[in-house]
């Protein structure tokens, strides 16, 4: 599945959830459906810093699929775990081009979450996907 597609079909999901209380309770689902992240994963070089909550995000080479990645993440706070479960979800199993090229912004206009979050969250949204965008990079290089 093409990568607008997979943005697209999170939006449609959210959008038959009708209205933002429904789409927070099933954000905070999401989070707690999120698998546990390795310990050894939430080191502080992992940690997204301006992010107001204790956010993790790790990025590994997919033993399975050469060139490919897998995501893990964690969050202490529930809604914010929830975004970081979309993006582990959105961006595992993609190579580190197919990760820069996500459209993450079109993902959150059409979840509506600027409209949700505090301006604090929201930079700290974007530091998350920052993070995990220079962890592709990273393992790219």
């Amino acid at each position: 599945m093409g990568t607008s597609a997979e943005i697209q079909e999170i939006i449609d999901t959210f959008e038959l959830l009708g209205d933002w209380d429904q789409r927070y309770q099933y954000l905070v689902e999401l989070g707690e459906r999120l698998p546990a992240m390795p310990a050894a994963d939430k080191v502080e070089g992992n940690r997204v810093k301006e992010c107001m909550s204790l956010v993790h995000t790790a990025a590994h080479r997919d033993p399975a699929r050469p060139g490919h990645l897998t995501y893990t993440g964690d969050c202490d706070t529930s809604i914010i775990k929830g975004v970081v479960a979309i993006l582990v979800q959105l961006f595992s199993g993609k190579t580190p081009q197919e990760i820069e090229a996500l459209d993450v912004d079109a993902l959150f206009e059409g979840l509506h979450l600027e409209e949700h979050l505090s301006p604090n969250r929201h930079v700290g949204v974007y530091a998350i996907v920052d993070r995990m965008k220079g962890q592709a990079r990273a393992l790219a290089a």
